[in-house]
């Protein structure tokens, strides 16, 4: 059975669109089933019916004429239950309905399982026989399976369109759906699908023994210099587009093009007998092996570039150079996985959105996207790439929304928004040099979070306050080693320098879980429940002194340092850290350095940090509460995990609660809370943070002036009230729902969009 059920998926999945796909279900499971008829209905959302979509065993005209309501028949039953139903003699069922077109008065066996995507019943899967019996167990897991396996093509299709004459209007583009991924880079884009492929497939190259191994290895130096030579023009066409430690990107391709384990590998296995791009894949084929053992999204993505590479150096090897390709104003660019030097081909006036299948908003080049300020969406698993180059497209980078081939209603929708954002902006301009004030006299510091050199001069022209969070991890990822003490003095004076006297808290290596460094892995099964943040650092003092130092001096002089420790969730864990902090302080007076001691904060980031808050608070000098983390270790929902996203939201009760509880605790001592991930920018999350009596925020540049324009239409004693009201609510929507409300009535519905 499991060979037969291998076979035959293999066989959906190189079908050429829906309708072939559905044709081989229902001729093969009826072969395999030894049934009399297979069919299959599909939901037209639109008309609340189930449709004959193909079937073997039915009358051929029936298909697409016999339509069942919600609850209708044996098939609305199914539907409707989202379960198997198993019956010997279906017509003396008491929702049984004939349709005289079908031709199925003589079946009386019955098994129909529903087909569920994301929650959705899309469809039925249905078998019948002439015989009054039960189909046996086998016979039901087998069609359990094969509707599971056709959930995410049917998905595909609606997606793309592929569904014509499901509802009866088949040019009508009605029958597509939105797609939900995760937000990468926040924006609206409205254009034309590029979709951008491998240059060339090395998965496909045999060995081959070599004839001539001087001219194999002649032409492998040949096609390594080639893709130098490309990397370096990209590198150059992004010059002025990006800055330091974005294009370092680029040298680590050229690290790696000239690094013993990938160039001189191969080489040497050119030498042994292989032709070059056999070779080659036995390197990038090693390379793999190692890096798909580790768990770590980061490393995972770190794969993508090794292939990224080795596809350029084999069309290089196959002398089979793809002209330049041209790409179209409004271009999106859409892939299985977009890499950085993807996005780099694309000429940046002609760019304005990217949509990835793979990827989360840690990816390269969603990182890359925001620098740019390009919308981006991460993680779009239902994304039919194969068939959707050229096709109109909406990105909506805020809720993570894609629209492929989107009705003539919802394009001008969003165009509407588009020109509403526009003007929106253009408006909230004004309020760069206005205090973050409430109606009522109470002031809210505005801080950006960053951590890319290139943020610094954006935000110092938006109106913030200082930095709320700076995440060292960056430069630490962008080389291939541990940065020295000198590199990272002459990375924090630049940074603090440009906001002196104004307040920059940079927050210690904070690597491990979706984050990590290609010089120092961490393989585990479980990373975010791992070693990780301050875990790492204090079981590696030298590095942690290392880094401290090298804050300290770079404050010497300017004195607005403040130092950030992340994933504290132990008391001792703060003591430790707090004893190296001091260690390096009297080391550098020692040294004569005349530094000044800064202020240190802790993250309150995972639940035993919120149930201590008042003895972390009495230890240090502010808390910081990272939602991001805080909210996934609540909700015990991975927030990089596409499948669980619709679960990730921090206005959740628990979270709200569990926020509320460290402000009461810090104020017991007298001490100020931030707070510094996303839910920071999201205006209508805002009002809950005044209410609570939240000292400041810290959040993207792009969302400061929406915060502080919530901020100055609000007073702090509307803010508790809002709060007060919220506190008695038990779900996520109904909190959402309220904000935004709320929002709406105060003139500020151009907002509402920010959030999730």
């Amino acid at each position: 059975m499991l060979d037969t059920l291998r076979r035959l998926i293999q066989e959906v999945n190189v079908a050429r669109n829906l309708e072939q796909a559905l044709t081989i279900i229902v001729q093969r499971i009826k072969q395999i089933i030894e049934a009399d008829v297979c069919s299959v209905y599909l939901a037209d959302s639109n008309n609340q019916q189930y449709v004959l979509m193909a079937t073997d065993g039915l009358q051929p005209e029936a298909v697409g004429q016999v339509r069942l309501g919600a609850g209708e028949g044996l098939v609305g039953v199914v539907a409707q239950r989202a379960e198997p139903l198993n019956l010997d003699d279906a017509p003396s069922h008491p929702r049984y309905r004939y349709f005289p077109i079908s031709g199925e008065e003589h079946f009386h066996a019955f098994l129909g399982v529903p087909i569920i995507h994301h929650r959705d019943v899309v469809g039925v899967l249905v078998v019948q026989r002439h015989a009054k019996t039960h189909f046996d167990e086998d016979n039901e897991t087998l069609l359990i399976t094969m509707a599971a396996q056709l959930a995410g093509a049917i998905a595909h299709a609606e997606v793309s369109g592929d569904l014509a004459g499901l509802d009866n209007k088949p040019d009508s583009g009605d029958s597509s759906r939105a797609l939900l991924g995760q937000p990468g880079a926040p924006g609206i884009a409205i254009g034309k699908i590029c979709v951008m492929y491998p240059f060339a497939d090395i998965r496909a190259i045999p060995n081959r023994k070599v004839e001539n191994v001087t001219t194999e290895i002649i032409n492998f130096n040949a096609a390594i210099n080639a893709v130098k030579k490309d990397m370096k023009d990209l590198a150059s066409r992004l010059h002025d587009k990006l800055p330091t430690e974005e294009r370092a990107l680029f040298d680590v391709y050229s690290l790696m093009l000239d690094s013993e384990s990938f160039t001189g590998v191969t080489r040497s296995r050119i030498e042994a007998g292989n032709w070059a791009p056999g070779a080659l894949r036995e390197t990038i084929e090693e390379h793999e092996q190692v890096f798909n053992q580790m768990e770590d999204a980061y490393l995972r993505e770190r794969v993508e570039d090794i292939r990224d590479l080795g596809r350029r150096v084999l069309m290089y090897l196959q002398q089979n150079k793809q002209e330049s390709r041209e790409f179209p104003p409004r271009t999106v660019l859409v892939g299985e996985e977009i890499t950085a030097s993807m996005l780099a081909e694309v000429p940046s006036q002609n760019l304005c959105g990217v949509i990835s299948v793979r990827g989360s908003s840690t990816s390269h080049v969603a990182i890359l996207a925001r620098a740019l300020g390009i919308p981006a969406v991460m993680g779009a698993t239902d994304l039919p790439v194969g068939r959707i180059d050229g096709a109109e497209v909406i990105a909506d980078g805020y809720s993570g929304r894609v629209h492929i081939k989107p009705p003539e209603g919802v394009r001008k929708e969003y165009e509407r928004l588009v020109d509403e954002e526009t003007a929106l902006s253009e408006e909230l301009l004004a309020l760069k040099d206005l205090p973050s004030e409430t109606q009522d006299g109470l002031h809210v510091a505005l801080y950006v979070n960053t951590g890319l050199m290139s943020d610094l001069t954006p935000t110092r022209q938006s109106g913030a306050e200082g930095i709320g969070l700076y995440r060292t991890e960056f430069p630490f990822m962008v080389r291939q080693r541990f940065p020295g003490e000198a590199e990272q003095h002459e990375i924090y004076h630049q940074v603090l320098e440009a906001f002196a006297p104004r307040p920059v808290v940079l927050r210690t290596l904070d690597v491990g879980g979706d984050k990590a460094l290609p010089y120092f892995p961490i393989q585990e099964d479980n990373p975010f429940l791992g070693w990780r943040g301050i875990r790492i650092t204090l079981d590696h003092p030298e590095i942690f002194l290392v880094q401290i130092r090298a804050m300290m001096r770079a404050s010497v002089g300017l004195n607005n340092l403040n130092i950030l420790l992340p994933m504290i969730s132990d008391v001792s864990e703060l003591h430790d850290a707090l004893a190296l902090i001091h260690q390096a302080y009297g080391e550098l007076l020692e040294d004569g350095v005349d530094v000044v001691m800064p202020k240190v904060g802790v993250m309150i980031e995972v639940p035993s940090a919120v149930y201590q808050a008042g003895s972390l608070s009495r230890r240090v000098d502010f808390l910081s509460i990272g939602t991001n983390d805080l909210t996934q270790y609540l909700l015990a929902v991975d927030r990089n995990n596409a499948r669980v996203a619709e679960l990730y939201d921090s206005l959740h009760p628990a979270v709200i609660r569990a926020m509320l509880q460290v402000v009461e605790s810090a104020r017991v001592h007298n001490k100020p809370v931030s707070v510094c991930g996303e839910m920071a920018g999201d205006p209508a999350a805002a009002i809950l943070l005044v209410g609570m009596g939240i000292h400041s925020l810290s959040m993207n540049v792009s969302s400061l002036a929406r915060v502080k324009w919530v901020i100055r239409n609000m007073t702090q004693e509307r803010a508790m009230e809002i709060l007060s009201e919220v506190l008695m609510m038990e779900d996520v929507h109904s909190i959402r729902n309220y904000l935004n409300n709320t929002l709406e009535l105060a003139g500020m519905g151009g907002l509402v969009r920010a959030g999730k």
